[in-house]
């Protein structure tokens, strides 16, 4: 979703940073994007406050002030409460919830007036998936933190919102991994009866990041072909 956020971005015209903590996976995702001299490729751990700052600042000098800021970075950790581990909840922690915070954090001395900031929460906190317990529990954090920031940051005219995605095929997630019977499974609870794609993400992420969107702020957009809203028979 990233990935495709950044292509959509350099077709409009944006200088786009984009950060992965693995080097081979941010070398060929930049590579894909072709982005030239518009395209800043950083590694980083997210998770990690001195490698946020490091990017961060990287990012300035090679780019200069932020318009627009997604952050996207998460992991996630699908199994029974009684069976995680504190290394575990640690880790979505770290990247889902403190990392985003971080980011921001971090970032604002660098976001120009009138800015805007998506954050990437996921549909998992608006429905209770059994294996999602600390996954869901930082999503849920993700987004009071869009409202919260909605309303620290209206002072410099500062938008905040956050999207929610549902099925969408990515590298982590899609129909190839989870095979004919588990993709049908998962599809049977989604009303448009398919997975998104990420290029569909993008297109939300790119609108709430436009003039177009000027007046939205503190809200989170649900990507997910209705799954959240229905109970299909």
């Amino acid at each position: 979703m990233g990935l495709a956020t950044a292509r959509r971005l350099l077709e409009e015209g944006a200088r786009v940073a984009i950060m992965a903590r693995e080097g081979a996976g941010l070398e060929r995702a930049a590579s894909g994007l072709n982005g030239g001299e518009r395209l800043l490729p950083i590694e980083a751990d997210l998770s990690k406050l001195d490698e946020i700052q490091a990017a961060l600042s990287r990012a300035h000098v090679k780019m200069g002030r932020v318009d627009i800021l997604f952050a996207n970075a998460g992991i996630g950790v699908f199994k029974p409460v009684d069976d995680f581990t504190e290394a575990e909840f640690d880790s979505q922690v770290a990247l889902n919830f403190k990392g985003v915070f971080f980011t921001v954090q971090r970032a604002l001395p660098l976001v120009n007036y009138g800015a805007s900031i998506v954050l990437n929460a996921s549909w998992t906190l608006h429905r209770a998936l059994p294996s999602s317990t600390v996954y869901s529990a930082t999503k849920a954090a993700v987004h009071n933190l869009a409202r919260t920031l909605a309303v620290a940051l209206a002072a410099r005219h500062i938008r905040v919102n956050s999207v929610s995605p549902g099925f969408i095929n990515t590298g982590q997630f899609n129909e190839a991994k989870l095979g004919v019977e588990g993709a049908l499974r998962r599809k049977a609870h989604v009303p448009a009866g398919r997975f998104g794609t990420a290029d569909e993400v993008a297109t939300v992420v790119s609108f709430l990041a436009s003039e177009e969107a000027s007046y939205i702020t503190g809200q989170d957009f649900v990507i997910d072909g209705g799954m959240v809203t229905a109970l299909l028979p």
